[in-house]
């Protein structure tokens, strides 16, 4: 049986992409971190919110730090025990996970979630985004998300922002503004992941997220 991923873990899993953050809630137990890949037409327009920064909504989602009674409160220092802990999962990743092409962390530490989504995105591989199959390298994966330097919530809500207006300004039209919860950024794209609306798949989605990948600041790449 899988094993279940912390709470805590959301944000390291959240959505390669919609499809991918789905994915994992087949072990997540509370979730709103994003295994059916989407093929809703995105062609009919939704209203565009709006995209200006000064005014942050507050929301009622759950935060993507909320953390679960097991967790650890504190957290090693630095970007150094972060990229630390990143190797190491990466390292479990190709020995216990079985994925011998798992990528190696950025020199910031962030995993290339574009290649973690390649990776996944192969018959039989999708467990590459959530911890390896069974849940085997969760341990790490947990670690690596204690020693995650804190991250400004604002500049990330901002760059999301950005990012969700490029999607749209690309020809994705239903992509969603990101929103604030308690303080923390909650990544925007698909408004039902659960039953996608946004065909991830296509051509055209692909092309606009080429297109708009500038926009996300590192370790954003995988959240929306």
């Amino acid at each position: 049986m899988a094993r279940a991923l912390p709470g805590d873990l959301r944000r390291a899993v959240p959505g390669v992409t919609a499809r991918l953050r789905l994915t994992a809630l087949a072990v997540l137990p509370v979730l709103a971190f994003s295994a059916a890949c989407g093929s809703g037409d995105d062609s009919a327009g939704g209203g565009k919110k709006n995209d200006e920064i000064a005014s942050v909504p507050e929301t009622a989602t759950a935060s993507p730090s909320a953390r679960t009674d097991t967790t650890p409160s504190t957290r090693p220092a630095g970007k150094s025990a972060f990229y630390d802990a990143q190797m190491d999962y990466v390292r479990c990743m190709r020995v216990k996970g079985g994925y011998k092409d798992f990528p190696d962390p950025k020199l910031s530490g962030h995993l290339d979630w574009g290649k973690v989504e390649e990776i996944s995105s192969r018959p039989g591989q999708m467990e590459a985004a959530k911890g390896g199959r069974n849940g085997v390298c969760v341990d790490e994966l947990q670690k690596v998300m204690l020693a995650e330097p804190k991250r400004d919530q604002q500049k990330d809500y901002e760059s999301m922002l950005a990012h969700a207006k490029c999607m749209r300004d690309n020809g994705v039209s239903r992509f969603t503004n990101p929103t604030m919860s308690g303080g923390n950024a909650q990544p925007g794209g698909d408004t039902n992941p659960a039953s996608p609306v946004i065909d991830s798949g296509s051509p055209a989605y692909k092309q606009a997220r080429e297109a708009c990948k500038t926009k996300l600041l590192d370790g954003l790449d995988g959240m929306q």
